[in-house]
């Protein structure tokens, strides 16, 4: 529980870095995914859950 606790802390230092570093670039971004098609918003998505849990598998294991 406490590596999650760790992981979700994390998550939100770079999603702070993203929105207060560069506002107007994550504005841009938003509005680009906002106009992607769904498939490829989950490709992306499900793609970066692979790569996470295989990053995460190496590291720990």
């Amino acid at each position: 529980m406490r590596d999650f606790i760790v992981a979700m802390g994390l998550v939100l230092v770079i999603e702070g870095l993203v929105y207060g570093g560069f506002p107007s670039a994550a504005k841009k971004m938003a509005a680009q995914a906002a106009e992607m098609p769904e498939a490829v918003l989950r490709t992306v998505g499900l793609a970066a859950i692979v790569i996470g849990v295989g990053v995460v598998w190496l590291v720990r294991g």
